[in-house]
């Protein structure tokens, strides 16, 4: 960015109902702006009361992104991070409760000086303040607001969004409303009806949208195009259709052919560039025509309610399985379904798969059954890769094959005679919410020569955690010598972070999520692993 250039800020709203995918949307304006050399920030301002995303549920609300400076965040923080292939913050996930805490807090502080604290214009003037600190720096600062125009909770973040403007000048912000255009069966017609009513809700907020983003299941026509612009007052070349595609990753190509950031380039006065998309467009084209082979990957979970639980976990197995030419049929298997059943339904239930991941989650419902995966991939020689809880389960399950049969999680069994998996002793008594956590990033040093250090290349590397519980050095020497294999620990020797077992062909698990730092270009080198491995087996079966 120019020394002294204005940031230039695009808000992202949406109408009609939930769920059409604004942080898609933000993300893929995001990665063709960039694609024209533009440096570009993402941000999603959350209507909800909550301080961070770290106590909702993930059966209801998706999965917990964690950034790499320890901010427990929307799902939709991952789609940014994947599309831009950038790290995102703190900064760039607010709650509104995050908003409220703090104007509270000025209060009791004394920073209003008497005056009557007010939605107009201390939380608005929060609000802006949020987004102009992250904006700073950068060309483009993208903002998305969550929900629906019409939520309660969302009143004051469109005023401070309609005050916006003002602030830093018209010729600075422009307002993209993404609707829905739903199709009547029995009159074989779009109806544009509520897209209309979406749009009046938003100018009845004080914001007039300069683009319009139509999201439908069949494709749009030009009448229902000139329509939109016609009764919602925006230029028939700011009405851009987004129909429902075989993967996200082509909604960026869809909006550069229709011309959406040249249109906000000169919207906010800025010069448009031509977009680098090559890369882009191969990524594409390689998920739609991927090789014939199909590989079947098996995910023991037992949040699965939701599909977006998992949301990383099922982008880095895609990515992992385009960089080997393979498709990866995802398949949930019900964790407590494993446990309920007898040991062979259960291995009969797991034969089925190429491999099996086990990934994170809280508490002890489910555990046993994840436990049953890990033994049967030891056993059977089946390719696993542990995140998180999985790591602990693989521990847990190792330990018993060698003889400690009532091992466990404290977590799960808080008088187990076999604690291998434990709190640190300094967490102990701690009980405020995330107090005893690790949250972000902390370096990993790899084991010479072990599977872990070959896959990455590297000696040291950086991974992001969200858990309580770690493996329990108590028990090192006997695990080890019965043959698990360390293969990352933190600087000091004291956290385990990677095990392994090194006669298998492939088991691997980490006490952090890599799958946060996977991307679709660029896969996570233990994903990776494991699918080569996945494929390798399949080939030779």
């Amino acid at each position: 960015m120019a020394k002294n250039q204005q940031t230039k800020y695009v808000f992202v709203t949406g109408g009609v109902l939930s769920g059409l995918g604004k942080g898609i949307t933000a993300a893929s304006l995001g990665t063709i702006l960039k694609a024209r050399g533009f440096s570009v920030n993402l941000q999603k301002l959350d209507p909800y009361l909550n301080t961070d995303a770290g106590t909702l549920n993930p059966a209801e609300h998706g999965e917990t992104f964690v950034t790499h400076d320890g901010a427990e965040t929307d799902l939709d923080l991952g789609h940014y991070e994947r599309f831009l292939d950038e790290e995102l913050g703190r900064g760039s996930s607010v709650m509104n409760g995050r908003i409220y805490a703090q104007v509270i807090a000025d209060e009791r502080a004394g920073k209003y000086l008497g005056k009557t604290v007010q939605i107009i214009p201390h939380i608005t003037n929060e609000i802006q303040h949020h987004v102009l600190e992250a904006g700073r720096g950068f060309d483009f600062h993208l903002v998305e607001i969550g929900g629906t125009v019409g939520d309660y909770e969302s009143m004051a973040t469109l005023e401070a969004l309609r005050q916006f403007r003002r602030k830093v000048g018209a010729e600075n912000v422009a307002y993209l409303h993404l609707v829905y255009v739903p199709y009547l069966e029995a009159s074989h017609e779009l109806k544009t009806k509520p897209a209309q009513n979406a749009v009046r809700d938003l100018r009845e907020a004080g914001i007039h949208p300069d683009v319009i983003l139509a999201r439908a299941d069949r494709p749009i026509s030009a009448a229902a195009m000139r329509k939109l612009s016609l009764f919602c007052d925006v230029d028939e070349e700011a009405i851009v259709a987004l129909p429902t595609v075989k993967t996200v990753y082509e909604v960026p190509l869809i909006l550069e052919r229709a011309g959406l950031a040249d249109y906000v380039c000169k919207q906010v006065g800025v010069k448009p560039r031509k977009a680098k998309l090559d890369n882009w467009q191969k990524l594409v084209d390689l998920i739609k025509h991927p090789d014939h082979r199909t590989l079947k990957i098996g995910v023991v979970a037992k949040y699965m309610d939701n599909e977006d639980t998992y949301m990383s976990v099922f982008e880095a197995i895609k990515a992992a399985g385009w960089a080997n030419r393979v498709r990866p049929e995802i398949h949930w298997i019900e964790a407590e379904q494993l446990e309920k059943v007898k040991p062979s339904e259960a291995e009969a239930m797991l034969a089925a798969y190429d491999g099996l991941v086990v990934p994170g989650g809280f508490g002890s419902r489910g555990v046993e059954g994840k436990i049953r995966a890990a033994t049967y991939a030891m056993k059977h020689d089946v390719p696993y890769l542990g995140l998180c809880l999985g790591m602990q389960v693989a521990v847990i399950a190792f330990a018993r094959s060698i003889g400690m049969k009532s091992a466990n999680t404290t977590e799960t069994n808080p008088k187990t005679k076999y604690p291998v998996i434990d709190i640190m002793e300094h967490q102990k008594g701690i009980t405020e919410k995330g107090g005893t956590m690790r949250l972000g990033n902390y370096p990993c040093h790899l084991t010479p020569k072990s599977r872990a250090a070959k896959l990455y290349g590297e000696k040291k590397v950086l991974e992001r955690h969200r858990h309580r519980y770690e493996f329990n050095n108590a028990f090192r020497d006997d695990l080890t010598a019965a043959g698990l294999t360390l293969a990352g620990l933190s600087p000091d020797k004291q956290l385990v972070e990677i095990i392994e077992l090194s006669d298998h062909s492939f088991f691997m698990a980490s006490q952090f999520h890599p799958e946060f730092k996977s991307r679709p270009q660029r896969p996570h080198p233990m994903f990776d692993g494991f699918i080569a491995s996945a494929l390798k087996r399949h080939l030779a079966a």
